[in-house]
């Protein structure tokens, strides 16, 4: 029935005040306010329509989107909206778009790396979108090895230009978004040439297009790579390839704000310090923590609604069959899910400072902490990108069949979201520059003493010889033993890897060697760190009626979760006996029950919009079924009882008529 809320009675158990959890997620109340608002304007717009997607072609699928990016930016003039909520309403439309690459990679390609000339002369072209830009690092032939691209840029005392040329077919330019139809210019990352001799890889403003009919400049060969995994997901955008054929380029089209090509050929380096550039990848890693979050957010609010609609089994004498969600089984692959989403939204609200921290550190040319943040972010970004991935799967499968349908929408967000996990960097590459940190890290301890997220390193002759001290299953509650289990257990597996790689003749081939050992040490490093700021945000004041304490039991079962799932490395490295880790599984058990009666609730605090969520089995007022079922009668299958081609194909086979039929 319409207007009838089918999860009335379940978010009537809520133990917590939901409406001040929503701020508690969003950050701050100015914050979910401009979310809240940016979300609102794009559900109730029908040109932002969605669930027409899986029915329409490539081509279709790709000019819709270039009508949907063309209202949003009008939306964005005639309402005057701020960045902040120009980001939200692209974040909202949840539909990837040239647009991406421009504002999240072009503008601030050209702001970090620019001169001041150069930043007054384009970043005013891009921010009112008098040129679109996309960001041109990754290559047919390379990808994470940026010291690998093959693409040149070589330079031409004589005529003061740079040729930008693609000598192979690996150097050619392939993913990023909008090259293939829609972008004018390009932030092209090339090997710097002058008289023979490398200097680097460096970033080169190159115009694509003519700004008059659109169409290819001279040299320049453009093209589409081709679908996507998925349907709609990312072949709503034009992923493109790129090669340049002696492509000529104004000296003073370098981006030169750490070094500089004088007009006479010699290259120099400004007294801007290189490291600046360590401020945008910390942003970026930060927005990708952040959209972890919320990705991982919308699939465990479309499982839990459903699991509370769905029932299966345990009818006792004819009454109602039991709530898919009071399954055990179902709590304990779902609920750390929920557990996660907020483990990952504080990392990346904590990130949000780090940046800043960086920041100013970096104006000051203090770079102390670099090598600190770039591991913590670079771990970061392959943990919760990784779990997210797998986070959404496993959402899918919670949901049973239905989650297989489109309208699920859990497949869709399942090949939208499952690049983030290569793109950036790949995961395990990511993990393997965690590990370089933390060797270094452990092989100077006698000489220096770690700091931030690395000073539990410090006490790690302590931490390998102490073992765990808890006795019952309440004692797993204890926020210090939980952080001192993880630091231990991380330590431990950082130690015991440098000890390995002191056996070997040189450090490289231990460190191939051993590499499986190390991404495993650096996961766990990187657990310690997001355990540690989920403790540390539940120390904060943190208002209204029951939302500590629900986050509290999150925060527990987090820690507990991964403490069972990766208890082999607790008990290998010693800290753990068998009966410990058996009673933190029975205090995990314990905490599901806690965390039941606020299910719904917890989901509804994500503040999704049935638009965003684009699901049927998430809906917020669980009307599922009666849904479901006119979803599938939209298939364009259904627009008749007897489907084009059974007459010619089927026909045949029934009246026994195949070998004279025309195939």
């Amino acid at each position: 029935m319409e207007g009838v809320d089918y999860l009335r009675d379940e978010r009537s158990k809520a133990q917590f005040d939901v409406e001040t959890m929503k701020v508690a997620w969003a950050g701050s109340p100015e914050a979910f306010l401009v979310c809240d608002r940016m979300a609102k304007l794009v559900a109730n717009d029908p040109v932002f329509e969605k669930f027409s997607k899986p029915m329409l072609g490539r081509k279709e699928l790709f000019k819709n989107t270039l009508r949907k990016t063309a209202h949003a930016w009008k939306l964005v003039n005639d309402l005057h909206l701020t960045e902040e909520e120009a980001k939200w309403l692209r974040h909202y439309i949840d539909e990837p778009s040239y647009t991406d690459l421009q504002w999240e990679m072009f503008v601030p390609a050209l702001e970090g790396q620019g001169t001041e000339e150069q930043k007054k002369k384009w970043v005013p072209l891009a921010k009112t979108m008098q040129i679109i830009g996309t960001y041109a690092q990754t290559e047919l032939g390379h990808g994470s090895n940026v010291q690998g691209l093959e693409t040149t840029a070589t330079f031409d005392r004589q005529s003061d230009e740079f040729v930008i040329h693609s000598p192979t077919l690996t150097s050619s330019k392939w993913w990023p978004g909008g090259l293939a139809k829609v972008t004018t210019h390009a932030i092209v990352y090339a090997r710097l040439i002058i008289d023979g001799h490398f200097y680097g890889v460096h970033g080169f403003i190159v115009q694509l297009r003519s700004l008059e009919d659109h169409s290819p400049l001279p040299g320049i060969t453009l093209g589409d790579i081709g679908m996507k995994f998925g349907h709609g997901t990312y072949n709503t955008m034009d992923n493109g390839v790129a090669r340049f054929d002696r492509v000529r380029i104004p000296r003073d089209q370098m981006l030169m704000r750490v070094s500089q090509v004088t007009k006479e050929g010699k290259y120099m380096k400004s007294n801007v310090p290189r490291q600046l550039g360590y401020a945008t990848m910390v942003s970026v890693r930060q927005t990708i923590v952040s959209d972890a979050s919320k990705a991982l957010s919308r699939a465990v609010c479309i499982a839990t609604r459903y699991s509370a609609i769905r029932r299966q089994f345990g009818s006792r004498d004819g009454g109602p069959e039991t709530q898919v969600l009071d399954y055990k089984t179902q709590q304990s692959r779902l609920f750390p899910l929920v557990a996660s989403a907020f483990a990952f939204r504080f990392a990346s609200d904590w990130l949000k400072l780090l940046y800043t921290d960086v920041k100013q550190r970096l104006e000051v040319n203090d770079f102390s902490t670099l090598p600190e943040v770039h591991a913590c972010t670079a771990g970061f970004k392959s943990l919760t990108t990784a779990a997210t991935a797998e986070g959404i799967e496993e959402c899918r499968k919670l949901c049973g069949g239905h989650g297989y349908l489109i309208s699920s929408g859990l497949p869709e967000l399942f090949a939208f979201y499952v690049p983030a996990c290569t793109y950036e960097g790949e995961n395990v590459v990511m993990l393997l520059q965690v590990a370089r940190f933390l060797v270094k890290t452990v092989s100077d301890l006698g000489n220096k003493q770690p700091v931030g997220t690395a000073a539990y390193l410090g006490r790690a002759s302590l931490l390998v010889q102490k073992n765990c001290v808890v006795q019952t299953a309440e004692d797993w509650l204890n926020p210090i033993a939980i952080l001192e289990a993880f630091e231990a257990r991380a330590a431990r597996m950082a130690v015991g890897c440098c000890q390995r790689l002191a056996e070997f003749k040189s450090p490289e081939e231990g460190f191939a060697e051993l590499s499986s050992d190390l991404a495993e040490a650096s996961l766990a490093h990187c657990q310690v760190i997001v355990v540690s700021t989920f403790i540390r945000r539940l120390q904060q004041d943190i208002p209204g009626r029951g939302v500590k304490q629900a986050l509290e039991v999150l925060c527990n079962v987090y820690a507990l979760f991964l403490l069972h799932k990766h208890q082999g490395d607790f008990l290998a490295t010693g800290y753990l006996t068998p009966k410990q880790a058996s009673l933190a599984n029975d205090q995990l058990r314990t905490l599901y029950s806690k965390v039941r009666p606020n299910a719904i609730a917890l989901v509804d605090s994500f503040n999704h919009t049935d638009h965003y969520l684009s699901s049927v089995l998430g809906r917020y007022d669980g009307n599922v079924y009666p849904k479901l079922y006119e979803a599938a009668l939209k298939d364009p299958l259904n627009d008749s009882d007897i489907a084009d081609g059974i007459h010619q194909y089927v026909q045949p086979i029934l009246k026994q008529k195949l070998h004279s039929s025309k195939l």
